[in-house]
């Protein structure tokens, strides 16, 4: 029997898909990969923004880098903020989905208003929090003082509370995101599941552990990427709340060690070596993701 001969796509589909494709992929190199490239070449040499030209030097960089002991506190503070970030975003994301999912008096009121923060910029919500975490005359100090509290906290000189306070405003900025993506979830979970679980008598905690999570875990999968990078590449607030201190690198990430190291002290070559290491680390990041999902699937 003779097998029937492969289609053969005409020359228009070609075409087309090169008219279609052709600009986004050209956009994409010119503005993403070639950044890029040149972002990694710039990390092997002396590249001073105060002068004009530029020394190859190998891997020094890359040495100093490791030999550094300030590289690995900022690593670890950007793990720390980051792992802090997504699991307290998760958290009360779902909370205040399944809580909003119900048919409460004023709801969509609420959902506006903790949607509202995402749109707002981080520079505006980070002079808001000052005011809120302020040692002198910040809300949290004034609460704390009228209940008697005397070891009251301070948020700009203690490392440990600055790191917690960077962390707490990214999440409330970031909150509205994980909260619409969850509640998208909630409306498309299957209902006779949940009816199956009520009639054999299965309690709250059940419920939610047994039945709702496993049904959300695609979802949370997809969020705990997205706010994982997106809390890696968060500037904005760092600049606005700390500087990167106190006691130097006390909150200073990645990201933020890349402007300092670029901008304010001028090495360029450097920061282009810490800027390669926080895209290697996205890069994992994203193999992870594809890795995850792909095994979901199957």
């Amino acid at each position: 029997m003779r097998s029937r001969p492969e289609r053969v796509r005409p020359w228009t589909d070609y075409a087309l898909f090169v008219v279609l494709v052709g600009p986004s992929l050209i956009l994409f190199g010119l503005f993403g990969f070639r950044p890029l490239l040149d972002t990694i070449r710039l990390s092997f040499t002396d590249r001073n923004l105060a002068e004009p030209v530029a020394h190859y030097i190998g891997v020094e960089n890359y040495r100093e880098w490791w030999g550094r002991g300030d590289s690995w506190q900022i690593l670890t503070n950007t793990v720390v903020f980051a792992l802090a970030a997504v699991g307290g975003s998760l958290l009360l994301g779902l909370g205040l989905a399944l809580l909003l999912n119900r048919k409460l008096f004023g709801r969509s009121v609420v959902r506006s208003v903790a949607v509202a923060p995402v749109v707002i910029s981080g520079a505006a919500v980070g002079v808001a929090f000052q005011f809120l975490f302020d040692p002198t005359f910040g809300l949290i100090q004034d609460v704390l003082h009228r209940l008697g509290v005397s070891n009251v906290p301070d948020f700009y000189q203690n490392s440990h509370w600055a790191l917690g306070m960077v962390t707490a405003t990214h999440v409330w900025k970031n909150l509205g995101y994980t909260f619409v993506i969850y509640l998208a979830a909630l409306r498309g979970i299957r209902r006779e599941l949940l009816e199956a679980a009520a009639i054999d008598g299965a309690g709250r905690w059940a419920t939610l552990t047994r039945v709702l999570l496993p049904q959300l875990r695609p979802t949370t999968l997809f969020l705990s990427i997205t706010v994982l990078l997106n809390s890696l590449q968060v500037f904005d607030l760092i600049h606005v709340l700390t500087r990167g201190g106190p006691l130097g690198t006390g909150t200073t990430t990645l990201t933020y060690q890349v402007y300092l190291e670029s901008f304010r002290n001028s090495r360029a070559g450097y920061g282009a070596v810490v800027a390669t290491v926080l895209f290697v680390a996205l890069l994992v990041v994203a193999l992870v993701q594809i890795w995850a999902m792909d095994r979901g699937e199957r």
